[in-house]
């Protein structure tokens, strides 16, 4: 088989891959390893292209004991680091090592979230656990005789208890949704009727918080197609975030608007927004907010008895809805989160 077959053999891959001849030297390769590995990879010696030793080693034990040989190929595509599957398989008639690299970078993230969600669960159940079992060890021996000590013990360890029901809770319903994210609603929801409920039923919560809340919806019905739970749990949540974390302002706003025309869901929306006049959040902090167990500010919204999956909730809900999440915040002067869902 001459090199112009070769070649043309070797393009026909939809991954990259080169092929390697007896003298060591890269004969064939098609566009997505040039794109991989150099444009003028023809003609040299593999090792001074596949410069990392396993794919060395793995070619060299290929080609000595002309058997399947697989590894993996580490690289950066300028964004992100990538992995890739390496397979070297001898081809007889040729006595050359054909070498193909599929991405498995996708599948190598999956894992890398999978074992960072365990380890943030762990992370966040260790702290009450090992609380409780503390109290629970008092309780059994120096306390066990102090009334006023056993009292405030059992209150704490009911407060650590409700914090893991809240963490649990919120796991429950964050794998309901993502189970569900790709079903779309069909019901009618009223979002002004929604609107009116949330804040109904966070008025106690505002009251101990000092906190105003003011409400701005249009005098007729607003319907959108939706899941009515699910944009409840949306409103719930922005809105009691606004009262613990923006209260300092004094107040919260919550308006509904319409367009007819909307860019980001390109069409007709309707465009829930929650603001606060609080601190704010760094913008440093504004792209990671809704990733799971995501905090600006640790420390305080454990205090509160954040889970840190609310606005990952949130995120997975809207879209769900078809619609978008936007955030925006500055430092001293409060943040505004908007919520649009197509009509």
């Amino acid at each position: 088989m001459s090199n112009e077959e070769i070649s043309d053999l070797i393009a026909a891959f939809p991954m990259p891959a080169v092929m390697i001849d007896r003298s060591e030297r890269i004969v064939g390769a098609n566009h997505e390893a040039r794109s991989l590995l150099g444009d003028h990879i023809p003609g040299r010696h593999f090792a001074a292209v596949l410069r990392q030793p396993q794919v060395i080693d793995a070619i060299e034990r290929c080609m000595g004991r002309r058997e399947p040989v697989k590894t993996r190929h580490l690289s950066n595509d300028g964004a992100q680091d990538t992995t890739f599957e390496v397979e070297c398989r001898y081809v007889g008639a040729l006595g050359a090592v054909l070498v193909s690299f599929m991405d498995v970078t996708h599948l190598e993230q999956a894992g890398q979230m999978r074992r960072d969600f365990v380890a943030n669960v762990s992370h966040e159940l260790r702290t009450p656990l090992t609380a409780l079992l503390g109290f629970i060890e008092t309780l059994r021996g120096p306390a066990r005789e102090d009334a006023a000590a056993r009292d405030r013990f059992l209150q704490i360890m009911a407060e650590e208890a409700d914090r893991m029901n809240r963490l649990v809770g919120d796991l429950l319903s964050l794998n309901r949704v993502e189970n569900q994210e790709r079903i779309r609603p069909r019901e009618k929801v009223d979002l002004t009727g929604q609107l009116r409920s949330t804040l109904k039923s966070l008025q106690p919560l505002a009251d101990d918080a000092g906190v105003e809340l003011s409400l701005d919806i249009p005098g007729q019905p607003v319907t959108v197609t939706g899941d009515a739970d699910q944009l409840r749990q949306v409103f719930t949540n922005l809105v009691e975030n606004a009262i613990k974390y923006g209260g300092s302002g004094g107040v919260v706003n919550v308006s509904l608007s319409l367009r007819e025309r909307d860019p980001a869901v390109r069409g007709p929306a309707a465009t829930v927004v929650v603001e606060d006049k609080g601190p704010g959040i760094d913008p440093v902090h504004l792209p990671r907010l809704t990733e799971r167990f995501y905090r600006a500010d640790s420390h305080r919204s454990r205090q509160l008895g954040g889970t840190g999956l609310g606005l990952a909730i949130v995120k997975h809900i809207v879209n769900r809805h078809r619609g978008r999440l936007r955030v925006e915040s500055e430092l001293g002067k409060g943040s505004q989160f908007s919520i649009i869902l197509p009509r």
